[in-house]
């Protein structure tokens, strides 16, 4: 079927000059940590988003991942929406469904549905909670936890990395995130047909709310990420890679030194588009405030200091319509 974009959702093909490929086993393995952080510091201070290979994730449990995320995101849409996320209050897991989520609510509907959990809890609070999983897909529960694990462990790494990039103390950022808010999501993409605008696409423009992010994707391909210029640029799957990018946390940690990068999804490959985004923040009640390293002292003023769960709440209120009704903390 011919399809017709509209001129604003155009980008250009990417080379890796704008989105770097970093090799990051010297950071894993510790045999040069510090040249590998000054790598991504200065890709966060000209790109915001760059790939990372040599990540030590196996492709096996990945597959598994994709695979049991499919079978999922197949189920009638009767089963996904038990495990509506409305049903989650503050905990804010499960599943949303197409439109439940508008990232530019202004602009642009998202045509996406996704599945959010993070560590599995009893005790209920902001962003923290039982995971509500599909009894019919199995083995979901035991390899998408499993995943989670895997990817703040990963996430951590990098975090040090940045702190080293900013001239702190690897550990720098651990005193804030001994119990972080992490959001593991399996986001479905079905492909978009005729004419498109920005008033529906995959998913609005946008940064993201939290530290950092650590997206998987399959090779259809479709996001694309704004570079320092405001041309957007095309962010192709490249084999056995992560994409990471920094949030708005690292923007106002590092007094803009770091930006949080605006990126958007259009899926026009003609099939359905999956990826794994892992995402982290900080503890809900974690201040934020830029580090001594990034003070300036003509920039006073810039940035008040904020908390990162009510951050992150604001953001959500601003995305979702049913967090309206919720009170946050009740």
């Amino acid at each position: 079927m011919t399809q017709v974009i509209e001129e604003c959702l155009s980008s250009k093909s990417t080379s890796f000059s704008e989105i770097p490929v970093v090799d990051i086993g010297p950071l894993l393995d510790g045999s040069d940590a510090q040249s590998v952080a000054a790598e991504i510091g200065n890709i966060c201070e000209n790109v915001g988003f760059l790939y990372i290979k040599n990540h030590g994730v196996s492709s096996s449990l990945i597959e598994e991942v994709y695979r049991l995320s499919r079978k999922f995101f197949e189920l009638p849409f009767e089963a996904k929406n038990q495990l509506n996320i409305v049903n989650s209050g503050q905990t804010l897991r499960g599943y949303i469904p197409m439109y439940g989520e508008n990232v530019d609510p202004q602009n642009t509907k998202d045509f996406k549905e996704c599945f959010d959990y993070g560590r599995h809890e009893e005790q209920v609070s902001p962003f923290f909670g039982p995971n509500l999983m599909p009894e019919e897909v199995q083995e979901f529960k035991q390899v998408m936890e499993a995943y989670h694990d895997v990817m703040l462990g990963l996430a951590r790494k990098l975090i040090s990395a940045i702190a080293l990039s900013l001239g702190l103390p690897a550990d720098y950022f651990e005193k804030l995130q001994k119990k972080p808010i992490t959001i593991q999501r399996l986001l479905h993409y079905p492909p978009q047909f005729g004419t498109i605008t920005r008033k529906e696409i995959g998913i609005g423009a946008h940064t993201d709310y939290g530290f950092l992010t650590i997206l998987s994707q399959d090779a259809n391909g479709g996001l694309q990420v704004q570079n320092r210029n405001g041309e957007w640029v095309s962010a192709p799957p490249v084999a056995d890679t992560f994409i990471v990018n920094i949030g708005d946390l690292v923007q106002t940690f590092t007094n803009d030194r770091y930006i949080s990068t605006m990126h958007r999804v259009i899926n026009t490959s003609g099939v359905d588009r999956y990826s794994v985004p892992f995402f982290i923040d900080l503890d809900f009640d974690a201040v934020v405030e830029v580090v001594p390293t990034c003070f300036d002292p003509a920039k006073i003023g810039k940035y008040q200091p904020y908390t990162s769960g009510q951050h992150k709440y604001k953001r959500f209120v601003d995305s979702y319509t049913h967090l309206q009704d919720v009170v946050i903390g009740g």
